[in-house]
């Protein structure tokens, strides 16, 4: 096959199953699909939900992948997580509509920028940066590290509202056998952070310098989040010395990734 031929079968929509779902949060939800035909994916990269009314009405939206995928008896099995957004068109279906056994439309992989492997890097250090549900495509790659046995050391910044509004909070809080060299450290807007001993606030220059690698471990940074939060993130990361050359940078708008 050309490579023309190659993209258009990787990128084509395919059909998947919802076959589990749960809370993240109040306004989150897991989702688990079942897709026949799924070609594998990078960490950190996202897909497109189609969604298609019965009088023939479609709708798209991008959302990040939140692990590897899992092979099943009826394909691949891909983890998105879709925060519920008020007034969406889309989110509200998925997080409180979409059943077990309801079918929708997949394509994807999407992205080749924001990734991540335990191939590259020559073994620097890794600094995630996540504002609030940005640690979606940043967990898929601490999930990559543990499935792939990899000792890379990360630290992941976690910047949120509130402790209600924290993502994979079990995980992240009760680290499994595979995870050791991640070091985690959540930060509160909106309220204190009692175990960084922090108080509410923005993400700063010094929570970076405190928490993250310093400039000189040339770590590679990811940094994922509203807008407004990455470019701050970026240009503190830039202050603290930090190569352009080493951060990467996931942005999303109202609906999220």
């Amino acid at each position: 096959m050309t490579s023309e031929l190659v993209g258009r079968a990787v990128l084509g929509w395919r059909v998947a199953e919802l076959v589990e779902s749960w809370p993240e949060t109040v306004s989150a939800r897991a989702l688990v699909l079942e897709v026949p035909d799924w070609p594998g994916h990078r960490a950190g990269q996202h897909v497109d939900l189609r969604l298609t009314g019965p009088d023939g009405y479609t709708t798209e939206r991008s959302y990040s992948l939140a692990s590897p995928a899992a092979r099943s008896p009826g394909g691949w099995r891909l983890q998105l997580v879709v925060q519920r957004v008020r007034d969406g068109e889309v989110s509200p279906y998925l997080t409180d509509v979409f059943a077990a056994g309801n079918l929708i439309e997949v394509r994807g992989p999407i992205g080749g920028w924001f990734v991540w492997s335990p191939r590259e890097g020559g073994g620097a250090p890794v600094l995630l940066v996540a504002g609030g549900s940005g640690i979606v495509p940043l967990m898929s790659m601490i999930r990559e590290r543990r499935f792939r046995r990899d000792r890379t050391p990360f630290r992941l910044v976690y910047s949120l509202r509130t402790q209600a509004d924290e993502l994979f909070a079990d995980e992240l809080n009760r680290p499994g056998i595979g995870d050791g060299g991640v070091e985690t450290f959540v930060l509160r807007t909106r309220e204190d952070s009692p175990r960084s001993g922090r108080p509410a606030g923005r993400i700063s220059a010094a929570d970076l310098a405190a928490w993250g690698w310093p400039a000189d471990f040339a770590p590679r940074c990811f940094v994922c989040g509203p807008t407004g939060f990455v470019e701050e993130v970026a240009r503190l990361l830039l202050s603290l010395g930090h190569s352009p050359d080493d951060i990467k940078t996931e942005r999303f708008g109202p609906s999220g990734p």
